[in-house]
């Protein structure tokens, strides 16, 4: 009888070991696909115009040009694209995480009328497409002066990203306990001090969730930057890359080495937060 359940569980283990290793194939599998394309980039910003249209798409170049990277940041003007993008960006990410955060904290711990009716209208914000909107913005922007501005692009991103943003916080913020904020209140604290130095710090999980989703969404945006902006000194990366298709010809070295600037702080900034990331959707999941 012990020898026939040391087998069984014997045949377990072995069970449980093959049904690991065919799940880390699996992941391994789909992370290899995953990456893929940034491989391709990355050969294809090292190749000539030559290499790139004469030799298979995954041959390594007969010489690494990283003069293609030296002539985008020096003769492409994409240093300043490159800071303008940080800029928008940065200021756009800022600005949504703090206004989402103080709104959704009025819906969810507050208690006022009409604070579902609010959380509404906000959330028909999903529904709006960007195109639709782009006439009604280049007039109003044009009324008050805000064409050509950067102004532009960040309250535009500001107002697209809000109701993402909130939708994020709004399960976290509905399921923080309210012990904590009844005993600062008893202590004399006022709205403005249990904002910022209780709820918000305590959804720091959930901002980094929130923040690196409208971070890729503002580095990536191209529709406003190329309706709004017309100078080039307030251009950023995604609309930069136009500067080398010329009428007869087209560095196309030149442009993978653009987006590989264009991709690699992305992925930096998501490679530091992962586990914020993470987190913040684990916490958000339970929960909510």
């Amino acid at each position: 009888m012990p020898e026939a359940i040391v087998k069984k569980a014997s045949e377990r283990s072995l069970i449980h070991r093959i049904g690991k290793a065919a799940l880390y194939a699996v992941l391994i599998v789909i992370a290899l696909i995953q990456l893929f394309p940034i491989y391709w980039l990355a050969l294809f910003s090292l190749k000539n115009n030559y290499e790139i249209f004469n030799l298979s798409p995954l041959a390594l170049p007969q010489e690494l040009r990283f003069e293609n990277y030296i002539k985008v940041w020096t003769e492409g003007n994409i240093a300043t694209y490159f800071f303008n993008s940080i800029f928008y960006t940065v200021s756009a990410v800022f600005l949504t995480i703090l206004l989402g955060s103080m709104i959704t904290f009025a819906i969810t711990r507050l208690q006022w009328r009409g604070n579902k009716i609010v959380l509404g209208l906000f959330m028909l914000g999903l529904m709006i497409p960007i195109h639709s909107t782009l006439i009604p913005l280049f007039n109003t922007y044009t009324a008050i002066g805000l064409i050509n501005h950067p102004l532009s692009l960040i309250l535009s991103y500001t107002a697209f990203n809000m109701p993402v943003t909130i939708m994020i916080l709004l399960g976290f913020y509905e399921a923080l306990p309210h012990e904590i904020e009844e005993a600062a209140i008893i202590d004399g604290a006022s709205i403005h001090q249990i904002f910022f130095r209780i709820t918000l710090p305590m959804t720091a999980p959930v901002i980094a969730t929130a923040a690196i989703i409208n971070m890729i969404y503002n580095w990536n945006e191209f529709v406003f930057v190329n309706t709004f902006i017309s100078s080039d000194e307030l251009k950023t990366l995604t609309v930069g890359i136009q500067n080398f298709i010329g009428q007869y010809s087209t560095d196309w070295g030149a442009i993978g080495a653009t987006l590989m600037f264009s991709i690699i702080p992305i992925l930096i900034i998501f490679l530091i937060l992962s586990d914020r990331i993470v987190e913040g959707i684990a916490a958000g999941s339970i929960k909510g």
